[in-house]
């Protein structure tokens, strides 16, 4: 089973492997990454390796794909993009995503996750893809909200992070839907 490595204009889509760890763990061990991503900032680079040993897991058990997010340009990681919760039997999956602080807000999450969407609904047939995010993301919903995402409500207590409880909103956008904005 190959890899999908996609390509967009100013970015190459590409497995993640070990070589990559110290990327994974900078941007990983920044709190402002972590803040609204599910869990702690990272302390140790073992646990960016960890972490890339689980993408390449969940992606040999048809569970998920990650991509790393590397720049055309020279060649640097600079985040990750996504499917958790694959399941290809029901055609749906979760996206996620992250970017080094640097690269926010010139574009780079919305090409990434263009290309993911894409790659989602004509190559792997998926019919919904959801998101799952913190109320106060502002940055993310308003990125979700212009590719097209519903806000389907709030989900109690949804998450566990930094030893409490937090809510988060969980978003959606359907195939059809994902066609007619191609058009």
């Amino acid at each position: 089973m190959t890899f999908p490595n996609l390509e967009t204009k100013r970015l190459k889509l590409i497995e993640l492997t070990h070589q990559h760890m110290n990327a994974v763990y900078e941007i990983l061990s920044l709190d402002e990454v972590t803040r609204f991503y599910g869990t702690s900032s990272f302390t140790l680079q073992a646990e960016a390796t960890r972490l890339i040993d689980i993408y390449y897991k969940n992606y040999i058990d048809k569970r998920g794909i990650r991509w790393g997010i590397k720049l055309k340009e020279n060649q640097r990681i600079i985040g990750t993009v996504g499917l958790n919760m694959l399941n290809l039997k029901n055609k749906r999956a979760e996206i996620g995503y992250e970017l080094h602080p640097y690269f926010w807000r010139k574009g780079f999450a919305t090409e990434a996750l263009s290309e993911v969407l894409k790659f989602s609904f004509k190559q792997l047939g998926l019919h919904r893809m959801g998101a799952v995010v913190y109320p106060e993301n502002e940055a993310s919903l308003a990125l979700l909200d212009k590719l097209g995402f519903t806000n389907e409500g709030l989900l109690r207590g949804y998450m566990y992070q930094d030893e409490q409880f937090h809510d988060t909103f969980m978003l959606s956008l359907l195939k059809l839907e994902w066609e007619k904005s191609q058009e």
